[in-house]
């Protein structure tokens, strides 16, 4: 009976420093914003697709490959919208889009990840833009961690993409002119662990 007893804080024990030993492997990566950028597509009366991308972000990434858990949260700033057209991109900037001035920020955050064995494939979160939140799930169409032989560190990241209404937050310019609703979002994303 007590080598029983004996045998079962032994294995509670074991439980808790492997949950410890999991928890322990979280690490925090750092966006390395060479190799991260947000971009969108928008259909421009059917026959062409107009794209953005935004040249500034920021961002830090919580990740543990083998407790399957995640955290993100990026920013970027509205001001470094980039078609490729600097007019577009003073309407993009204006009150009828992005409103710049106002709202020099997006930001998307998360806490919920969805593997596919040791790879993310889902990161689902909450998208505020214009100073309204709404969830948003991005999904994979790549992902891997990699040993970089530059910077001797780990890095990991992918390529993520999502569809969404853009009047949910109160971008609806052009949609009375026939532009669609729908945007495609995707988000290439690297980061770098840190030591």
């Amino acid at each position: 009976m007590r080598k029983s007893s004996f045998a079962l804080l032994a294995l509670a024990a074991a439980a808790v420093l492997s949950t410890g030993a999991a928890q322990a492997q979280s690490a925090a990566y750092a966006i390395d914003p060479s190799h991260t950028f947000v971009t969108f597509e928008i259909s421009h009366f059917g026959a062409t697709t107009n794209r953005g991308r935004f040249d500034k972000k920021e961002g830090t990434v919580q990740f543990d490959r083998a407790g399957k858990t995640g955290k993100v949260e990026i920013t970027v700033d509205t001001t470094s919208i980039n078609s490729g057209t600097p007019a577009f991109d003073k309407h993009l900037q204006s009150p009828d889009i992005f409103n710049a001035a106002k709202y020099p920020t997006i930001k998307f955050v998360s806490d919920k990840f969805t593997f596919n064995g040791d790879k993310v494939s889902e990161v689902a979160g909450q998208l505020t833009l214009l100073d309204k939140t709404h969830p948003v799930t991005l999904k994979a169409t790549q992902f891997n961690c990699y040993q970089s032989p530059m910077l001797k560190r780990e890095v990991c990241g992918g390529d993520f993409e999502a569809t969404i209404d853009r009047t949910q937050w109160g971008l609806d310019y052009g949609v009375q002119y026939g532009f669609p609703k729908n945007v495609r979002l995707v988000v290439q994303i690297e980061a770098i662990k840190q030591q």
